[in-house]
């Protein structure tokens, strides 16, 4: 039995999230399906990070054990072959077997966009929130130094999250607005609770709305209470960027 690595772009726009659910099709679900049919095996993939309902990816990590003769690094041209037009394969290669995309040290980057204008544009209706009132792009960069390093980020966690700690490591939150009026805001860390970088982003536009002040982030942040933060911004403008080992 030998293990196999795969990296998996996809648009979340269409499926249930990651993880596989009765409800509904999702990231997951699409991949044992292809990877059964094509292997002829019984194949059930473990992924990195469990992304929600509409959220995008572009460099989740996946793993599976397999008995196929096919080289690792051959896998990903077969499978994309099966798989739908918005899951692609970025990568495959063999990893040794105690591989585990969970358990093993990880560095994550997820990025969120939010269309800053007066008016929508269709081209980012799928990948971007949509704020028509200005945001404050400098307020916000100051209220995002407050989140950098480690600290309890139980206030921007979502209730209900099994986890053991809410400690969590943010090496970088950066915020920065384009030509196209796109704000961009990209957060590289040692892992993330469920929701907290869409909780985060909801406090940070809130600031940037005006309604707070950059330093009132570090007492939200002190407080370990949900309700003291932001509103959790939608999906459609998250997508997990990268995932280094």
């Amino acid at each position: 039995m030998k293990r196999f690595k795969l990296i998996v772009a996809y648009d979340g726009t269409n499926y249930c999230g990651w993880q596989v659910q009765n409800n509904g099709k999702t990231i997951e679900g699409e991949l044992n399906r292809c990877l059964s049919a094509l292997l002829k095996e019984e194949i059930q993939v473990i992924g990195a990070s469990r992304t929600d309902s509409g959220v995008h990816g572009k460099g989740n990590v996946a793993v599976f054990d397999s008995e196929t003769r096919i080289p690792g690094e051959k896998i990903s041209y077969a499978l994309n072959q099966r798989l739908p037009d918005d899951i692609i394969v970025q990568k495959s290669e063999e990893v040794e077997s105690d591989f585990h995309p969970r358990y093993c040290d990880t560095v994550k980057t997820y990025e969120y966009k939010i269309l800053n204008r007066t008016f929508p544009d269709p081209m980012h209706r799928l990948y971007a929130d949509f704020i028509h009132y200005p945001l404050n792009i400098e307020a916000m960069k100051k209220a995002a130094t407050y989140l950098v390093g480690e600290h309890d980020f139980k206030s921007f966690c979502s209730a209900g999250a099994q986890v053991k700690s809410t400690v969590r490591t943010v090496y970088a939150l950066d915020v920065e607005k384009d030509k196209e009026d796109v704000v961009h805001i990209t957060i590289t860390g040692n892992g993330f609770l469920y929701n907290m970088v869409r909780i985060i982003v909801g406090t940070l536009t809130r600031v940037g709305l005006g309604y707070g002040e950059p330093e009132d982030v570090k007492s939200i942040l002190e407080a370990c209470d949900r309700s003291k933060a932001g509103p959790t911004a939608p999906a459609r403008g998250l997508t997990l960027v990268e995932i280094k080992y």
